[in-house]
This record gives C-alpha cells, sequence and structure tokens, in this order.
C-alpha cells in the first residue's frame, strides 16, 4: 500500500497536506476547499461524517441463517436509500453468524448469538442515506422481542464549516 501514510488523522487524503492545527488551520485541497464538496452531513446546527447505530437484537430468531442475515442486509439497503457494493457472511460451527455490508456510504456489520436469540447489529451510514430506517427493519426480520439503539455522530466536531 503506497500511500498507507495518508491514513494517519490530519492528513488530507487525496494531497497528503496537513490541514489541522499544524497547518496554521489553512485548509489547502481538504475538507472544504471551494473546488469539491465535503461530504459531511449538517443535521440540527452539526456537522458530522455519518451516523452510527449500535443496534441490540434481543430475543430474535433467524439469526444463525446466512440467507435471512443477507435478506435483512439487503432490505436495509433498499429501505435506508443506501447503495450496497458487497456482502460477505460468515457461519461458525456449531452457531452463529458474522458478515457485514460493504455500502458506498459505509457499512452494515453482524455478530450473533444465535443460541441466546442475540445480534449485535453495526449500521454506519454517510450522505442521504438514513441508518434509523434499519431499527424496523432489523426488528421484524429477526423477529425480536427487543430492539436497543445507541447512536453516534461519527467525526462531529473534527471539522468546522467556513463562515456563511
Amino acid at each position: 500500500m503506497q500511500n498507507a501514510n495518508l491514513l494517519r488523522l490530519g492528513m488530507d487524503l487525496e494531497t497528503g497536506a496537513p490541514h489541522g492545527p499544524e497547518s496554521g488551520g489553512a485548509v489547502v485541497h481538504g475538507l472544504f476547499a471551494p473546488e469539491r464538496e465535503d461530504h459531511f452531513i449538517r443535521k440540527d446546527g452539526k456537522v458530522f461524517a455519518g451516523t452510527h447505530l449500535i443496534i441490540e437484537v434481543v430475543g430474535g430468531s433467524g439469526l444463525d441463517d446466512e440467507e435471512r442475515i443477507e435478506r435483512a442486509f439487503r432490505d436495509c439497503v433498499d429501505t435506508c436509500g443506501a447503495t450496497l457494493l458487497h456482502i460477505h457472511t460468515h457461519k461458525f460451527t456449531p452457531q452463529g453468524v458474522s458478515g457485514v455490508a460493504v455500502l458506498a456510504e459505509s457499512h452494515i456489520s453482524v455478530h450473533t448469538w444465535p443460541e441466546i436469540g442475540y445480534g449485535a447489529f453495526d449500521v454506519f451510514m454517510c450522505g442521504d442515506a438514513d441508518p434509523w430506517r434499519a431499527v424496523e427493519v432489523l426488528r421484524r426480520a429477526f423477529d425480536a422481542d427487543e430492539v436497543r439503539v445507541r447512536e453516534l455522530l461519527r467525526g462531529e466536531g473534527l471539522v468546522t464549516p467556513p463562515e456563511a
């Protein structure tokens, strides 16, 4: 990976130029350069990269079924308005499934413990996709007794938009 060092925080992924405090706050070809969109979400006075939901399916069924999990991933993608790039799942012996749906807007992932009816899902989406729509999809897909959700606004506070 030739440009792996560009993945450090504080580096512009396109140019490798610093755009943090060490650059005096200047943003050159960075997140708010006039020639490109920043792709950050602006909502309720906040600016952030995307919404990451930690979703716990409790008392669910079918959590050992790879096909059911893949169908749930596809239903979440469609319902949330996201773009599916790839799905990969792995079935464990004697039970359990791990999987990920890679999205243009980020990802959906899961690890299941079907012996106790538990599925640990992550739904992280950027842009116009709405990850909150996945909650009801997962509740229905696995006939869950309960669904617990925690929300993280990824990247909140890392960038400040230019003055209007």
